[in-house]
């Protein structure tokens, strides 16, 4: 965990978690907020592969980017308007991202990192289940890639959590029990 700004009393609380294709992020995001309505901690969730699922993206935006960036200033705007204060972003590379994140949201937060991690057995056959198209195979490619790569890049500040073999409700209760405050509402 790490803290991005100056502190103050109404800090917004950021809880981002990442992984691989197939690793059980939204799932387990899903399963936290669940967690979370049931104890009345306040929080939003959004996740952030939809925000630049565009085809074509734009010229100048090749990679989405800045489309994503775009939409979750837009959604976390009605979420702040709405007095909320703690965002769950659940996308691959977010704990690679936390500066766009944060310039999204506009300001400093408490910034929790939750890398999920899975071998490439457990990631394909979760993967095999969902992808049932001409797809799969590329698929798999991209999560094994990018593994590695968030592996290698994750700073460690980012709690690594594996998820194989582990129900959803323990990998969320594990999630919460490190980035909750006992006090947040």
């Amino acid at each position: 965990m790490t803290t991005i700004g100056a502190p103050d009393r109404d800090r917004l609380e950021l809880l981002l978690i990442g992984g691989r294709s197939g690793v059980g992020k939204t799932t387990v995001a899903h399963e936290l907020s669940e967690q979370w309505q049931r104890r009345g901690v306040a929080h939003c969730l959004v996740d952030g592969d939809n925000l630049g699922a565009a085809y074509p993206k734009p010229a100048d935006d090749p990679d989405g980017s800045a489309l994503t960036e775009a939409n979750l200033r837009a959604v976390w705007e009605n979420y702040a308007a709405a007095g909320h204060r703690r965002l769950v972003y659940v996308n691959t590379v977010s704990v690679l991202e936390p500066s766009m994140v944060l310039r999204a949201i506009g300001g400093s937060a408490r910034v929790h990192g939750v890398l999920l991690t899975a071998t490439d057995e457990t990631a394909h056959a979760r993967l095999a289940r969902r992808e049932v198209g001409t797809a799969l195979d590329l698929h798999v490619r991209r999560s094994g890639t990018m593994a590695a790569h968030l592996d290698e890049r994750a700073g460690d500040w980012v709690l690594r959590v594996p998820t194989d073999g582990r129900l959803v409700a323990d990998i969320a209760t594990a999630i919460s029990r490190e980035v909750l405050l006992p006090t947040a509402r």
